[in-house]
This record gives C-alpha cells, structure tokens and sequence, in this order.
C-alpha cells in the first residue's frame, strides 16, 4: 500500500548546506534495519486491528452509514491536508518527535473509539487519526534511510531494509485484521463474557471496542520505542521562529518536487497510479464478496479474509522487491514489473465481472492477490529510486508528497469508480491507469545527484529565516 527528490532552487547548490548526519552513525545498517522493521510493525498493527471491527463498532453505537461515510472522510481530508506541513515539520524539528507524535495522537484516537459514542467524539479520533498518518508518513523511512547513509554512504543497499519495512507494514496489517475480527467473536464464546464486560463498565465497554481499546495499549509500546530506540543527531535549536519560517519553505519546495526531474516525476506517477488500484479495489470488492455470499455479514466476512490475504501477498512483494531488481537489473525496471502485475491482477478482475462461476471466482481471487503483490514489488523499487535523488535534509518532505500524491488519487479514483456503472467498466479503467504509468519506467531516466531542500533546515535562534 505504501510507498513514497527534489529540487534546489537555482544556483543554491553550492551555498546551501546539507543538513546534519544522523547520530545513527552509530548503529549499524543492519540495527537500524531491524529497528525501522519493528517500527513500521508496532504503527501498523493497531491500524490493522480496527480494519474489521470499525464500521460494526459505530454501528452499534447507534449511528447511521451516512455518518461513519463522514468520519471517514474526515480522516481521508484531515490527512490530505496535513501531509505536507507535517513532512516539513519532520525535516526541522526531527523524526523521533514527529513520529512519537503520531503515536500519542493514535492512542487517543483508539481510546476514543473504543470509550466514546458520540459522534462528536468519533469525529475528533478521526481527525487525530488523520493527523497521525500525515505524521506517520515520511519520519521512520527517512530516519533509516539517514542512518544507513551516515554508516554506509549514499551508495548503500537501501532495497532490503525498504522490502523488510513494507512487509513488517503488511504483516502488522494481515495479523491486525485476524486479532481484530476474532477478539470479538472469542469473547462471545465465553457464557456471558461479552455481557459481563458491558454490564460492568455501564455499556462504555463492549466487545466490539476491545479491538480499539488494545491497539491504544499497543501505541504506547509505540511510542516509548520510538523515544528509546531510533537515536537522532543533536540538531540546531528549533525556535518557533524557526519552525513557522522552514516549514512553509519545505512545504513551498516539496510541491516542486518533479518539476525538474524525470525520475521523480515517474516515481510520483508511480504512487498516483497505485492510489487508483487500491481505490477500486477497497471500493468495489466489498460489494462483490457480498454478492458471492449471499447477505452483508457473511460478504463481510469474506471480505476481511480476501484483506487478510491481499497483505500478507503485499508482504511477499516487498521481500521479493530486492530480487526482482536484481532479476531485472535495476530498480526502474522492477517498478516496471510490478506495475505489470497490478494491472494484470485488475484486469483479471474486470472479466470476471458478473460471474460467480468456480472459475471466474479463482481468477478474480487471484487478480486480488496479484494487486498486492504487484504494489509490494514496485514500493520499495520506487522509494529506493526517491531515496538516491533526495537530500536528508527534505527525505521526510519527499516522502509526504509521495503519499499525499497517493492519497488525492486515491480519493479522485473512488469517487469516479463509484459514479460508474458496476460492472468491469471500472476495473479495467484502473487497470489501463496503472499500465500506462508502468510503461513510463520502460525507458531508463537520466543519472542524477542527491539534491537538498535548502528550505527545510531548522533556523538557530536570533538568525532569520532563508526564503
């Protein structure tokens, strides 16, 4: 699912310098590797948790569809428009603060799912949610990818700790589903387990909210991870003068970002085009386990299974990324193949629209994986092309355009998939996107330097501001 250089201004290269090496000078890449692994799985997992159980939680709240629509759109919009700001927070003040951050924000977003029924109260969690993946976006890639630089150089393998990173992600997802859809239905088993936790918390407690109420506990392990594991640099003092000066400069250079430069313009493309697959495919197959099943609950139920599967083959994308470059002789040419695989996986479900016989249902489970499987391929290829053409000292900016790029797509996609008639019409759309997007990488761009953001540099105190 994820993935994610960037432009000087004319004649600054010289004059502007880089920002500073990470203290990760002294881990070695294969310790930062293993932290930047453990990361990305203690994010994902309390995410994953409330994959299966949301809608049903606040349904049984009380509140109607067209209300949960809005909490989610709440999140989707409230993440747009922080990603930005908050990439070129990480690149002034640090990427330990900004992603502790994060996790703070999630655990009281989880705290108040799983306590709150009011919707003013599952408003807020949404936003803070929201909050929390722009924050989430950029901090921990940057900072493995500052350390192995520090240790190594910049010619150091980035691929294999960039696959590892994006299976732990669909590791903690696939597991998050299966813990978050069977708590519940294991507390049901019990003889009056479910009632007693709700009669002995008044109603705040139920089964369905054990899922969010966890993956709050599971936050503060985050958090206290994240402080104590992933060693920064001492960096200049980070006014508030200096904050509100570079981050607006970092957002400024970050919406430059392949104005200049081929490659980074494909590999924006590249997450564009991802964000349209993952559109039709999280908007589309619900509806269609539904009908191969028969009723809502049990579609349902298919549906988490087919989302369990879909990352656990992203995950085995991400470790067969290294492999695939290595077998296609480079990365450009693995995000060529992965784009290839996606497409083919939409397309398988495109024909088989309509059909619920045993073959069209085996292809149309296998177009699913290859979706997956495809973007777990193309991810780390793409982010580790991103990474040799940026400087650290926008690293973090980078990647929020990457995702931002993504998430816009993404929202565009399903409002056009939705506006189509059901039918393979909006499968194959998708897939005509993603192929043509794919077949950017056929011609190899030109070799270019590492290029700083001169503007996201923290500002000592009592100096002004560069422009």
């Amino acid at each position: 699912m994820s993935g994610r250089t960037v432009t000087p201004q004319p004649g600054d290269d010289a004059s502007i310098p880089s920002a500073p090496a990470p203290e990760g000078r002294g881990l070695d890449p294969l310790t930062a590797r293993r932290r930047f692994i453990t990361v990305s799985f203690l994010f994902w997992l309390p995410i994953g948790m409330s994959i299966a159980t949301g809608v049903l939680l606040f349904t049984d709240r009380g509140l109607g569809l067209a209300a949960i629509a809005g909490f989610f759109a709440v999140h989707s919009l409230t993440a747009a428009a922080m990603e930005l700001p908050t990439g070129g927070l990480s690149d002034v003040i640090g990427r330990r603060t900004v992603l502790a951050t994060a996790g703070l924000l999630n655990c009281t977003a989880f705290t108040l799912f799983g306590l709150a029924g009011a919707a003013w109260a599952i408003t807020l969690g949404m936003a803070l949610m929201g909050c929390a993946r722009a924050l989430s976006s950029g901090p921990a890639e940057a900072w493995y990818v500052d350390t192995v630089h520090a240790h190594a150089g910049p010619d150091a393998d980035l691929r294999t700790g960039l696959a590892r990173g994006g299976s732990a992600m669909s590791a903690a997802l696939a597991l998050g589903t299966l813990l978050g859809g069977g708590l519940p239905w294991l507390l049901g088993l019990g003889p009056g387990v479910g009632e007693w936790l709700t009669d002995a918390t008044g109603g705040l407690v139920i089964p369905l909210s054990v899922p969010a109420l966890l993956g709050a506990a599971v936050e503060i392990v985050f958090v206290l991870y994240v402080l104590s594991a992933l060693p920064e640099p001492p960096r200049p003092p980070a006014t508030l003068r200096g904050v509100v000066g570079g981050v607006p400069a970092a957002i400024a250079a970050g919406l430059r970002l392949g104005a200049r430069d081929a490659l980074i313009r494909r590999v924006l493309l590249t997450a564009s085009a991802a964000g349209a697959a993952l559109a039709a495919v999280e908007l589309l197959t619900p509806g269609r386990a539904a009908a191969l099943m028969g009723t809502a609950e049990s579609g349902a139920l298919l549906f988490a299974s087919l989302a369990c599967a879909g990352f656990l083959c992203s995950a085995l994308g991400s470790q067969l990324a290294p492999a695939a470059a290595r077998l296609t002789r480079g990365s450009e040419r693995a995000v060529l193949a992965g784009g290839g695989v996606v497409a083919l996986g939409l397309t398988l479900l495109g024909i088989t629209t309509g059909s619920t016989s045993p073959y069209a249902t085996a292809a149309a489970v296998t177009g699913y994986g290859l979706v997956y499987l495809g973007l777990g391929v193309a991810g780390p290829n793409a982010n580790d092309l991103l990474h040799r053409r940026v400087d650290s000292s926008g690293r973090a900016t980078a990647l929020s355009v990457q995702s931002l790029a993504l998430q816009l797509v993404a929202a565009g996609a399903g409002l056009a998939a939705g506006a189509l008639p059901l039918g393979p019409l909006p499968w194959l759309l998708a897939a005509g996107v993603v192929l043509a997007v794919a077949l950017l990488w056929v011609r190899r761009a030109a070799a270019g330097p590492q290029v700083p953001l001169p503007s996201a540099r923290p500002v000592p105190a009592g100096s002004t501001p560069e422009r």
